[in-house]
């Protein structure tokens, strides 16, 4: 076994292109979500077809810009390649596996997909090791095959669901969102992304839009407490409502076939029948003013990982 660090890889290598790596696990479920940048988008869609096409961990791929986020499942899985080992390369996901502290993802690669996993992967920010089984590994390029082991530090996923913020003459829910990210910026906690969720715009008391948002963070699980009072502290010291809910998801997990998730963009619902809900879905509450706010917190948190149609009204796509 040959262990190299990211520089190391580079001088062994080059630089190459690969401009972020970063593991999530969540052990209740089973499931991994690892998130990936390159340089440019055509190699992101090509990795994420191969990955998809040899199966192994992979449930699915996403590709959004120069990125990727592959859904995975924890443990060892066989890959198939199929006609693409002897034809045009391949590239497959092998396993996902936690180790303390940290993380292991085992790849294979055929020809220039096998550079992709042996020399440019390797160099990821992100990456603290990178293990090689024999001297073969390290050659890279051709028709050769590669198998390679990416050790990474264990993060963990959450979501945080924040509503009703604002009020008639005052405030934006979405701006007090962004401010909390900035306000709430901390080692161990890398902040993923943030939506807007559009609910249902017929519900009666509302200031105008009826939209929550979602912040999404990878966290290590020594500093989640920390994130979530600093949260919770920010939003609740400066929100212009007295009605502000703070919901929050700590896992990875899919929504979409909870009924709820249609009722808070359809219906009009009572923030007891959300915090029913949220209860039954493992979804708590941070926030102290057990206000209607709940509701589009909640909301929020069950479309924070669906993508551009929770922006849109109920069976809206692009």
């Amino acid at each position: 076994m040959i262990t190299l660090t990211p520089d190391e890889v580079k001088q062994r290598f080059g630089p190459l292109f690969a401009q972020k790596y970063l593991v999530m696990v969540d052990e209740r479920a089973g499931a991994a979500e690892i998130h990936e940048q390159c340089r440019v988008r055509g190699t992101i869609e090509w990795d994420a077809m191969n990955r998809r096409r040899a199966g192994g961990a992979v449930s699915r791929c996403a590709v959004e810009g120069t990125s990727m986020t592959i859904h995975a499942r924890l443990g060892r899985y066989p890959v198939n390649f199929g006609s693409a080992a002897g034809d045009i390369g391949g590239q497959a996901l092998e396993g996902v596996e936690i180790a303390g502290d940290e993380v292991i993802t085992t790849w294979a690669g055929i020809a220039g997909a096998g550079v992709g996993v042996a020399a440019c992967l390797p160099q990821a920010p992100g990456v603290l090791r990178t293990e090689y089984p024999s001297e073969d590994d390290l050659k890279v390029g051709g028709a050769r095959t590669n198998h390679v082991r990416i050790i990474s530090p264990r993060y963990e996923k959450v979501c945080i669901g924040i509503d009703d913020t604002d009020t008639k003459t005052e405030g934006a829910t979405w701006v007090m969102a962004l401010k909390c990210v900035e306000a709430c910026r901390m080692e161990g906690a890398e902040f993923l992304n943030m939506r807007l969720i559009q609910l249902n715009p017929a519900v009666p008391n509302k200031t105008t839009n009826c939209v929550s948002s979602a912040l999404n963070f990878a966290v290590r699980p020594n500093k989640i407490p920390r994130l979530l009072e600093s949260v919770r502290s920010f939003v609740e010291e400066n929100t212009f409502s007295t009605d502000t809910g703070i919901a929050c998801y700590h896992g990875i997990r899919d929504f979409s076939g909870a009924a709820v998730s249609r009722q808070v963009k359809t219906e009009i619902l009572t923030r007891e029948q959300a915090e029913r809900e949220a209860e039954s879905l493992g979804i708590e509450f941070l926030d102290r003013n057990n206000g209607k706010g709940r509701i589009g917190a909640l909301g929020a948190v069950l479309w924070g990982n669906r993508g551009t149609e929770a922006a849109g009204l109920y069976g809206e796509h692009l």
